[in-house]
């Protein structure tokens, strides 16, 4: 305990430039007493600390201290501070004590580079720290899941890791009902619980990428899709433009390929009047039936 607190002490100080043996021993509960004793350890082992008597006198670290960080370059530095402030959007209670050692040892500050705004969804912020846990304590977690058929079945599973893919998070992981690695959509997650079962690891991280299987498992489909110009901003949005798109006589010509769900129908209705499937003729007709019966609703 008696190290630890140390350790405390000296991130403390390095965020401050002066402290009082009161604060110090109010903060760490225990006497003024103890806080002078481990002064002086702090001090023989030739950290440069000091104390000044008066008023406004207090407990200090020499100006120009820095603990040794020979061993990262001013490079690897930044990069540890950058990584973890993108951390901090996800798990601010945690990271920020990270965060504020690190600046201070390092004697840098930390860049806000990046945000994140989970109000639309909240729990999911919740979501990634408790599956953040189970993954490193490879403990077997429990939820509700919906399907794309609208299908609720309760899952146990071994997680191993999480995807941003298809525009989506998923949730790597062994189903157990399954008995087969799935991908399960974040946002049709419900009532996840961390059980106290843990569990060996199965395979190996090479072996994910090939035993990867979508647990909603729909076949792909092809689409060829004609969107007006008023509809630039969406092409921008949804579309890699680079590789699906192309211009043509002031419209927006797309090939992609999405997966054959109720997703994809509602994606495309979401365009109105801007948008044509050209191709396939299958999923033309689809929303050919859903336009009218939109029409015969009104």
């Amino acid at each position: 305990m008696k190290a630890s607190r140390l350790f405390e002490i000296l991130y403390y100080l390095l965020n401050n430039k002066s402290v009082t043996a009161a604060e110090l021993a109010e903060r760490f509960e225990v006497s003024v007493r103890t806080i002078y004793r481990d002064i002086d350890a702090i001090s023989s082992s030739g950290i440069p600390i000091y104390t000044e008597q008066g008023r406004t006198g207090g407990i200090s670290l020499l100006p120009n201290f820095v603990m040794d960080k020979s061993v990262l370059s001013e490079k690897e530095q930044h990069d540890i501070l950058a990584n973890l402030q993108g951390l901090f959007q996800l798990n601010s209670d945690e990271t920020d004590s990270t965060l504020q050692k690190l600046s201070a040892i390092f004697n840098k500050t930390a860049i806000n580079w990046l945000e994140v705004d989970f109000s639309w969804n909240s729990y999911q912020k919740n979501y990634f720290r408790d599956l953040k846990t189970s993954i490193l304590e490879r403990r077997i977690i429990e939820f509700d899941y919906y399907s794309s058929h609208n299908e609720k079945t309760n899952r146990q599973v071994e997680p191993f890791g999480l995807w941003f893919k298809h525009r989506a998070w998923y949730l790597d992981a062994y189903c157990l009902m399954r008995q087969e690695i799935r991908l399960f959509k974040l946002v049709r997650m419900r009532n996840l619980q961390i059980t106290d079962q843990q569990f060996a690891e199965r395979y190996t991280t090479s072996d994910l990428g090939e035993l990867d299987v979508r647990e909603d498992e729909q076949k792909d489909i092809d689409l060829r899709l004609k969107i007006a110009p008023e509809m630039g901003h969406r092409v921008l949005d949804e579309f890699d433009f680079e590789k699906e798109v192309e211009e043509q006589d002031g419209y927006f010509i797309v090939s992609t390929t999405w997966k054959d769900n109720e997703i994809l129908y509602g994606f495309i209705l979401s365009f109105g009047e801007y948008i044509e499937v050209l191709e396939p003729s299958c999923v033309r007709e689809v929303i050919k039936k859903r336009a009218q019966m939109i029409i015969e609703k009104y």
